[in-house]
């Protein structure tokens, strides 16, 4: 008979154990029992489960006909197109790594079963994203292995795929536990990693200029997805800091003055190559952009990603150049942004079975 075990779950026993309170479960090394969602210790957890899945979407609903018109009749500059390309390249492997950070990574160190089941969730986000990066690819036409090799590629991609992995081994590795002081660290470091800096911090360069395509009704369909993209990963990178300030609420022995060096130099860093991969991808102002404006930009997002994990901001006095992005977070599921359509859901209800 097959056995199948929650490497994390405190293996069952033969006499019954009192029930669970919810006061004694833990986001990480936690005792009790990974597999009993309630009572709530971290409700929160479980309202961002619920509000993503009310954000559901699919690629393949966005009509993409003006954008193939665009595209292919010259509407578009070399510069828009350059655009359109690096950010397909960096984001088709982008989510990926992401997915397998959750999969094979934080969901096996996670104890609180509400905060996992945030984390299915994501997973799934992000492959839904994957999709939709695939549905832009095959309808403009794009060269597959030109955008999907990307990463190894082009230098500006590749830097910021590099200074991931190493988070991504540290929780895929299978010998890797918590219970230590040096190994806790480890977990949370590459947690911040993910939610502040990969979802936080280098995926807006990015959504900026696709949304700012959008904004001038070049790229609707492509744009439209990027917003939908935008507003989950805005939700993932609220819960993965949620989650961090919690585990530090129930391990304050962690937050510790040389581990908030290592992370400032992190971020410090993280906006040097999103900076970098701005100027590769504008080498010249488009869309009444520059890289110039990126650069602080990414001051500002870093600073808000620092501050709501208790750092204090790396560049101070650094204001926002692109208010309206906060406008696109709040994107209604049931209205096309850009005013093309409007989207219909299909719900279980409504489901024929002939």
């Amino acid at each position: 008979m097959l056995s199948f075990e929650d490497p994390i779950a405190p293996a069952a026993s033969a006499t019954p154990s009192k029930r669970i309170s919810a006061s004694d479960k833990r986001v990480i090394n936690g005792t009790t029992d990974v597999n009993q969602l309630v009572p709530f210790a971290h409700k929160w957890a479980w309202d961002k489960y619920l509000a993503q899945c009310a954000n559901h979407w699919m690629p393949q609903e966005v009509n993409m006909q003006r954008d193939i018109e665009q595209w292919k009749t010259g509407q578009l500059t070399e510069d828009e197109m350059r655009i359109v390309k690096r950010n397909l390249g960096f984001f088709t492997t982008a989510d990926s790594l992401a997915a397998n950070n959750i999969v094979l990574g934080t969901y096996r160190q996670i104890t609180s079963p509400e905060c996992r089941q945030f984390l299915l969730r994501q997973a799934f986000d992000e492959a839904i994203h994957t999709h939709a990066y695939q549905y832009i690819v095959e309808s403009l036409g794009l060269d597959e292995g030109e955008v999907f090799g990307a990463y190894q590629e082009v230098a500006s991609i590749r830097d910021k795929d590099e200074f991931l992995i190493p988070f991504i081994d540290t929780l895929c590795d299978p010998a890797f536990k918590t219970g230590t002081l040096e190994n806790d660290q480890r977990l949370l470091k590459s947690l911040i990693v993910f939610a502040c800096i990969m979802e936080g911090l280098f995926f807006y360069v990015g959504f900026v200029q696709i949304l700012a395509l959008g904004r001038q009704n070049k790229m609707t369909g492509a744009a439209e997805q990027y917003q939908y993209i935008l507003r989950d990963e805005s939700m993932h990178c609220n819960f993965g800091i949620d989650m961090i300030n919690q585990i530090k609420l129930e391990n304050p022995a962690l937050w510790t003055e040389p581990f908030k060096a290592e992370l400032n130099a992190l971020f410090q860093r993280a906006v040097e190559l999103e900076y970098a991969y701005a100027e590769d991808t504008m080498p010249r102002g488009v869309l009444g952009l520059n890289a110039a404006m990126f650069k602080e930009y990414l001051r500002f997002i870093a600073n808000r990603r620092m501050q709501q994990i208790g750092l204090e901001p790396l560049f101070p006095g650094v204001t926002n150049p692109f208010p309206w992005m906060s406008e696109m977070i709040d994107l209604k599921k049931e209205k096309n942004f850009f005013e093309t359509r409007v989207t219909e859901y299909q719900t279980g209800g409504a489901l024929s079975w002939d």
